[in-house]
């Protein structure tokens, strides 16, 4: 073989080479720029779902308030005795009550976790529902005497007493529960959210799969 061809081999042997170092090198660059812009978008996502549910908790995080209105009637009576029951000196009063009533929850208080890495919400606690009465009184034929004036001390007694009936008129109303189903109805909608984002929804250490389960794990 003559030096002319050997040389003409070796650089054809050269050139093959670097074609083959060439495509691998692109390949490489290729795999390697797949990994890193599939891997940054699915971190963008995680970060926008993210974004989502922390958007929806802030809008289900508001002051969920339902107010009712009662009234009461108390016919109040006090008497002072002297000389054993000889001498009574009596005081009394119709008392009309009329209170506005809220029942609320402050959802900004919810305790809650998120874990974006594992699509998870968890909901550690719910606030306590909180009761607050006004009540407007209104005293007829309020009768005393010298001897036996209303006082601070009645009108506070009065007060305890209306608010002590209030209590249970409205552990008997619907009032509570309606708060409820609407504290419910917030925290589905939280559900649906993190449902259709592909997220787990957890209260406590129980997982949520349904619009069920929302109402039986939540008033537990």
């Amino acid at each position: 073989m003559s030096l002319s061809v050997q040389k003409t081999t070796f650089f054809g042997i050269i050139t093959e080479f670097r074609k083959w170092i060439m495509l691998i090198l692109v390949a490489l660059v290729l795999f390697f720029g797949y990994k890193y812009f599939s891997s940054k978008g699915d971190t963008l996502v995680v970060e926008y779902d993210t974004a989502l549910i922390q958007e929806q908790i802030k809008n289900v995080g508001k002051l969920v308030v339902t107010e009712g209105h009662f009234a009461e009637v108390i016919t109040y009576k006090d008497s002072k005795k002297y000389l054993g029951d000889f001498i009574s000196f009596e005081k009394k009063a119709i008392v009309v009550i009329n209170a506005d009533v809220t029942v609320s929850f402050d959802l900004s208080k919810m305790k809650y976790d998120i874990d974006s890495i594992n699509k998870v919400i968890t909901v550690v606690e719910i606030p306590k529902e909180e009761i607050k009465i006004a009540p407007d009184f209104k005293y007829y034929n309020t009768e005393s005497s010298t001897f036996n004036e209303f006082t601070g001390q009645d009108y506070n007694k009065i007060n305890k007493i209306a608010r002590a009936n209030l209590s249970k008129k409205i552990q008997a109303s619907t009032l509570k529960t309606n708060a409820k189903n609407r504290l419910l109805s917030e925290l589905n909608s939280l559900f649906i959210v993190t449902k259709n984002l592909g997220w787990t929804l957890k209260y406590k250490d129980e997982i949520i799969t349904s619009d069920k389960e929302v109402k039986q794990k939540f008033l537990d």
